[in-house]
């Protein structure tokens, strides 16, 4: 079995609803995105899943949400966006386009800042 992880960045505004403290005001974050790819064996170049291919599926959801206010989009009309949808969100999204007999996302972790993070996965 083979884990192989990315991290990125986006940028992005916030602010959570019927929260009681200063995150209800709209604020912004540095987030850090660390996707977990597991993997069953190599491909025929010896890889795990490429991590330039990986990387660009990364990057295009990011696209969607970097430098925005997370609450006016569509998927946050009602749903709170905290780290934890966020996680899920992306698990989901990226699981879609990656998965496969051999490869799986296996966690997305999302950090707002350096001591603060969340990682989603499924069993």
């Amino acid at each position: 079995m083979y884990e192989i992880e990315i991290t990125r960045h986006f940028s992005a505004a916030h602010s959570l609803r019927d929260y009681a403290g200063d995150c209800a005001r709209l604020h912004g974050h540095n987030y850090q995105v660390a996707v977990t790819l597991r993997a069953t064996g190599l491909d025929e170049q010896g890889m795990a899943f490429d991590y330039k291919l990986l990387k660009a599926a990364v990057d295009e959801l990011l696209q969607n949400y970097d430098h925005r206010c997370l609450n006016e989009l569509e998927e946050f009309r009602e749903l709170n966006p905290t780290s934890e949808n966020l996680a899920r969100l992306f698990y989901r999204s990226l699981a879609r386009s990656i998965n496969c007999d051999r490869v799986r996302v296996a966690r997305v972790r999302i950090g707002e800042s350096e001591s603060s993070s969340c990682t989603y996965f499924e069993d």
